[in-house]
């Protein structure tokens, strides 16, 4: 049986306080329909369709590259039910279709594929979830044998109802040829003046439809965002787990609760990450790194044994930044894109690498910046001594070769070659090419001028 997907992306979140519309706020540096995108991924629907309303341009440009997605907007709003009739003309009849919500980020695969498997091609399957303090959320009602009678909305429950734990969670797996049926019966004669979606499980019960809910006791999963402090709950929920998968697999992390991924982190094992860290983008972890407290990684891979020490900020965009094993960076280093350490590598405190290659054993301990560089091996490059890379207008490439020693507080003027093996003297600026193994002095002549008095205030 083929299953389509209909996500709910089209309301506006009002409580959300903001201009941004609610399935586009971001959990785990990721949209939260995106997360919801990429559940229903895993089981390769035929189709998605994306209902969309308020801010539809916004919603729907931000989910172009996905393939095998469509989008309806509904507009007005007027209900979940509304907003399913505008899926329907997309739809044929010959399969399943799978309802979700845009704003219910952490809903698992494998429960959808359990909630499909329920439905087995004829039946009418909800997701429920048993709640200690259900207030808000529209009761699974059951009869005497506990078979699925309706779904009522809190707002149009009695007292006794509103007793009952059992609650829908929005997700549901039905015929499609059953829904398109139901939906079109539906009606607004409820409080809110809305066509319920809810509503097709008693029509589904008056014409002898089997009704199944599936029920979970994982509360985060099908959890919604409709205000900043939802956002931030279920943030901490989802790098939780996180935290717990990395554990899992032998990564020891100093606080678990003090970690945030927002891409993809793989680790190798001994990998060892203090708190405070924040990984973006896609970051690989060789074995034995060490990652000091308060670094922020994206888009790097780091090789094994390499110490990333304290409040170092790694960032490598679309580029990437690659570094060897047994590397050294920081504290309070920054490596920009297209930055390349090899093996054995020094960066230290307050230096900055962009766009250049350092090849093994170099080292640029303190206070420094190289920029679109070329670096030898074994480079030594000194406190407070950086590379002009830009004349105003263009970047220009610095070459040291092997072996170099460069003093402190020097500025190399790219392009410019420091020749194999040679010194450049502290204070210097270099603007022509130095021969190798020689030591290379640019500086202004030192002079101490006799009886000189420093102005005074009037």
């Amino acid at each position: 049986m083929a299953i389509d997907v209909v996500i709910m992306a089209a309301g506006k979140g009002t409580r959300m306080k903001s201009s941004m519309p609610k399935v586009l706020h971001r959990l785990g540096g990721k949209a939260l329909i995106e997360h919801v995108m990429d559940a229903q991924a895993t089981f390769k629907p035929r189709k998605t369709v994306v209902i969309t309303g308020h801010e539809a341009e916004t919603v729907e440009a931000a989910l172009q590259s996905h393939a095998n997605l469509q989008f309806a907007r509904q507009m007005p709003q007027l209900g979940t039910g509304h907003a399913a009739q505008q899926a329907m003309p997309l739809l044929a009849d010959d399969g399943c279709t799978l309802i979700l919500s845009g704003d219910v980020p952490l809903i698992q695969s494998a429960t959808l594929q359990k909630l499909i498997e329920v439905c087995d091609g004829k039946n009418l399957a909800l997701l429920s979830l048993n709640l200690q303090q259900p207030t808000g959320y529209g009761r699974i009602i059951r009869d005497a044998k506990g078979v699925v009678e309706a779904i009522i909305e809190e707002k149009d429950a009695t007292p006794d109802q509103r007793l009952v734990q059992e609650i829908y969670t929005g997700i549901m797996v039905a015929p499609t040829h059953l829904l398109r049926h139901w939906l079109n019966q539906l009606d607004n004669n409820n409080a809110q003046k809305e066509y319920y979606l809810t509503d097709v499980v008693k029509l589904a019960v008056a014409q002898n439809c089997v009704v199944v809910a599936h029920t979970i006791d994982d509360e985060a999963q099908v959890a919604g965002v409709n205000s900043p402090a939802q956002l931030a709950q279920l943030e901490r929920a989802f790098q939780w787990r996180q935290a717990q998968s990395l554990m899992e697999q032998g990564v020891c992390l100093i606080d678990p609760a003090r970690l945030d991924i927002r891409g993809q982190l793989h680790c190798e094992s001994d990998v060892e990450i203090d708190v405070n860290c924040v990984f973006e983008g896609s970051v690989t972890l060789g074995q034995g790194v060490r990652i000091g407290a308060n670094c922020w990684i994206a888009n790097a891979v780091i090789g094994a044994g390499t110490v990333i020490q304290a409040f170092t900020h790694i960032d490598g965009e679309s580029k990437g930044v690659q570094i060897g094993s047994h590397v050294s960076i920081g504290p309070f280093a920054r490596l920009r894109p297209g930055a390349q350490l090899a093996d054995d590598v020094h960066i230290g405190n307050f230096v900055e690498i962009k766009n250049s290659s350092l090849a093994k054993g170099a080292k640029a301990n303190h206070l420094a910046y190289v920029g679109d560089s070329i670096v030898g091996a074994r480079v030594n490059f000194g406190a407070g001594s950086i590379t002009a890379n830009y004349d105003g207008a263009n970047k220009h490439t610095t070459r040291i070769e092997e072996d170099v020693h460069i003093g402190s507080n020097c500025v190399l003027v790219a392009p410019v070659t420091i020749g194999k093996g040679g010194t450049v003297g502290g204070g210097s600026t270099i603007t022509k090419d130095t021969l190798p193994d020689q030591l290379t002095v640019a500086r202004g002549k030192q002079v101490s001028i006799p009886n000189w008095q420093r102005p005074k205030k009037n």
